[in-house]
């Protein structure tokens, strides 16, 4: 089968002038290389592509692929991670992960969380703030947290993310408003254990295939998994590898949620426990990242022996399950 990759490479957007931040969640050359050699290990032949200015050219002269492993992260708006898949299935050019819809949904935590409430999925209250003048709207206990409605790997988040008062909130919306150019999310604060759950397939045969608690250590910035721990995770976050009623519970909400939102193939979800110990959803990753050593989903993997081909293979024959293709 002749594979295309899509991706956003981190070092071209920092070589254009963006900077670090704005780029935290596209992908290095050796999280590439490490897909490349995945595929061909299945017995594929590959194409890197690159970002979608790399693949409109090639959609219009003709080009096409038996299949797209699309790992785009896209730059700007909420329908940036949909836009590749949109230009495929435009094409009718089959693509690994989820569509158009849930990218656009999931990328925007308000929206999605609106859509797991409603499912009876349990997840902290929360608000949407579009403008300052909603900052007065917001009737939420405190304390709460704050964040940009759309982004990843922890942008935004810093320990003054967790608000205790109305007039910290007022600061910390306005300064979010003006940095990141969205609407807000502020949510109840939950102070019980944080786990991610890896996910791969679709449908009755969609599984989770490893629960894993975020502990941050004594030097992290407090009480976030903010995007400073992230950046640091070595030297201030424990990865722990667990499986107690709690977890368990934690991996029935992410499966719940995982359904209930129709995502594909492979990905993970985020959650918290409030105060009584009950796992909250927080965000589904339905792109998830893939680099072998420093990614959440590959983290997880390791820990449960599962190594990064095995990983990748059963993604990538979910898929071709999925659309009915011919290995």
């Amino acid at each position: 089968m002749l594979i295309g990759i899509t991706y956003d490479l981190r070092s071209d957007y920092l070589a254009a002038g963006y900077g670090e931040e704005e780029t935290a969640e596209f992908d290095r050359e050796s999280t590439i290389a490490a897909i490349d050699h995945a595929l061909r290990s299945m017995g594929h032949d590959t194409v890197p592509i690159g970002n979608f200015m790399g693949l409109m050219p090639r959609l219009l002269t003709g080009e096409r692929w038996d299949l797209v492993f699309n790992i785009c992260e896209g730059l700007y708006g909420f329908g940036r991670e949909a836009l590749v898949p949109a230009l495929l299935e435009a094409h009718r050019i089959p693509y690994v992960f989820s569509d158009p819809l849930v990218l656009g949904l999931t990328l925007h935590k308000g929206m999605s969380k609106h859509v797991v409430r409603d499912l009876g999925i349990p997840t902290p209250p929360f608000a949407v703030v579009k403008s300052m003048a909603d900052v007065a709207e917001v009737t939420l206990a405190y304390p709460v947290f704050a964040k940009p409605v759309a982004e990843g790997t922890g942008k935004g988040v810093t320990p003054a993310s967790k608000i205790s008062t109305a007039e910290e909130l007022h600061v910390v919306c306005a300064e979010l408003l003006q940095t990141f150019h969205q609407p807000v999310l502020v949510e109840a604060y939950l102070p019980g254990r944080e786990f991610t759950v890896g996910i791969v397939g679709n449908g009755a045969a969609a599984r989770s295939i490893g629960i894993m608690e975020v502990v941050l250590l004594p030097d992290s910035e407090p009480e976030v998994y903010s995007y400073h721990n992230k950046e640091f995770c070595e030297e201030l976050v424990e990865y722990r590898k667990v499986d107690d009623p709690e977890a368990r519970q934690a991996e029935a909400t992410a499966l719940a949620a995982w359904h209930g939102l129709d995502c594909r193939d492979g990905g993970r979800v985020d959650l918290r426990s409030d105060a009584n110990g009950i796992p909250n959803f927080i965000e589904v990753n339905p792109l998830a990242g893939l680099h072998p050593e420093h990614s959440d989903l590959c983290i997880i993997t390791g820990k449960y022996g599962i190594s990064y081909q095995e990983l990748l293979s059963e993604i990538v024959n979910a898929a071709i399950a999925r659309l009915g293709l011919e290995p």
